[in-house]
Formats: C-alpha cells, structure tokens, sequence
C-alpha cells in the first residue's frame, strides 16, 4: 500500500474523531481535500481563497489532528478494541453485533 493512501486513510480516520474540534474552514478544506480528492485549486476556487491559504489551512489543520490523535489517543484505543473483538472466541455473528453497534452506535 502506498504512503498517500495511508496518509489518507490516516486523515480521514482521524477528521472522522476529531473533526468537530477543528474551525468550519479547516473541517471543510479537510473534507474537500481528503474525502472528496479535490485539488488544491480546485477548493481555492470553491472557498475563494488562494491557493496558498487552502495549502497553508491544510497542513495547520492536519498537524492539529495528528496533536489531538498523539495526545487522546482514540484511534488507537479504538483499533485495539476492534483487534480484541475480533480476535475472540466469540461467535462470528456475535462480532459482526459488537463491532456494528462499536463503530455506528446503538
């Protein structure tokens, strides 16, 4: 697997936790960047900024999610208690139930 995709695996992992405690600016330029694979010129040109500034909010904005990920740490707590699940001796349906209610909710 190639870095970029991980990177983008990375990010969206991590925007999809820590998301809401980044500004409207940098959530949406974030989004726009690593859900829906816009160009830099591309948001520039959708938020009329510069192409500078959505270069300059994303790497701000992604330094802080890695801060929030370092210090927290709910990824990783999260992919461990994913791991665990499925690696018990539980049923497979019974696996399929925790890590559904797990990753959408009750």
């Amino acid at each position: 697997m190639s870095d970029n995709l991980e990177e983008f695996t990375y990010i969206n992992e991590l925007l999809d936790l820590y998301g809401p405690l980044l500004t409207k600016k940098q959530f949406d330029v974030l989004t726009k960047y690593y859900q829906f694979n816009l160009s830099l010129s591309e948001i520039a040109l959708e938020l009329n900024i510069t192409r500078s500034a959505v270069g300059d909010t994303l790497e701000h904005a992604k330094e802080k999610l890695i801060q929030y990920e370092n210090k927290l740490k709910l990824l990783q707590k999260s992919n461990k208690i994913i791991q665990l699940v499925k690696n018990s001796k539980l049923s497979e349906k019974e696996k399929n139930e925790i890590l559904k209610e797990f990753t959408y909710g009750i």
